[in-house]
């Protein structure tokens, strides 16, 4: 194991080196969201019985925060090492590819994790969080940070310039965030809003999560873990064979 824990060290100390573009630039993005959106409706919205909406908003950050970053920390390893042609010093060397896998996979979930921990530090100084099912809480931060961090592996072998990764994010990554209930409630959506929010399994990672603070949820979170979970094992296992076939890699 030693290929594998020297990778995921030398990716740990990537993100961590220029931590204040890496970490601390996300924490104060999501400040701002919430300064601004619990500022305009904090007296005129309130979702849940008992949960004022700015307690509503943290754990949607929280959780935006950590999907986000853990695609931004491997999705970018990957294509700043293709581009400047430094990927073969990963590739030559005796690494099984699932040992290249988890090293990656494991250094986004880190990162995605430590940007949300700060985000709930900082938003302790404007509401209170209390955790009704830590356990919850923790399962779906967890397979979420993982959701993301497989799916931007795929999206750093995939591309093949930069701007074929910000495509993925501001196509896909940012709409699938912004619309699963971050902000807001879906039963706060027409019915036909609220069907197509159903497909969108970031709301079951944001919907579960936030059960995890309150004991409320739009769903159970037994449905929406048997949503992540799925997803989890479907993109580790497409991940290990496009790593497996070296696609896009090798060549």
């Amino acid at each position: 194991m030693t290929g594998f824990l020297t990778l995921f060290h030398k990716e740990l100390l990537r993100f961590w080196k220029v931590m204040l573009q890496t970490v601390a630039a996300p924490i104060l993005t999501a400040l701002l969201y919430l300064l601004i959106f619990s500022h305009v409706l904090e007296e005129h919205v309130q979702v849940y019985p008992g949960v004022s909406y700015t307690a509503f908003l943290m754990p949607g950050l929280i959780m935006m925060s950590v999907l986000q970053n853990a695609f931004a920390n491997s999705s970018s390893s990957l294509i700043q090492s293709k581009i400047t042609g430094n990927i073969v010093f990963v590739l030559l060397p005796p690494l099984s590819y699932v040992e290249f896998f988890l090293a990656y996979l494991l250094a986004a979930m880190v990162r995605g994790l430590v940007v949300g921990l700060g985000v709930a530090l900082v938003g302790l100084a404007f509401t209170d969080l209390t955790l009704a099912h830590p356990l919850w809480m923790l399962a779906f931060a967890l397979a979420a940070s993982a959701v993301f961090g497989a799916i931007g592996i795929i999206a750093g072998i995939w591309a093949e310039k930069f701007d074929h990764l910000a495509g993925i994010q501001n196509f896909l990554i940012v709409p699938l965030t912004f619309l699963s209930g971050v902000f807001y409630s879906i039963h706060s959506l027409p019915p036909f809003w609220q069907a197509v929010s159903h497909w969108n399994p970031v709301f079951y990672m944001i919907d579960g999560f936030r059960y995890g603070f309150f004991g409320q949820s739009d769903v159970p979170p037994g449905v929406g873990m048997a949503v992540v979970l799925p997803s989890v094992l479907v993109l580790t296992g497409l991940t290990l064979l496009l790593l497996r076939r070296g696609y896009k890699l090798r060549h």
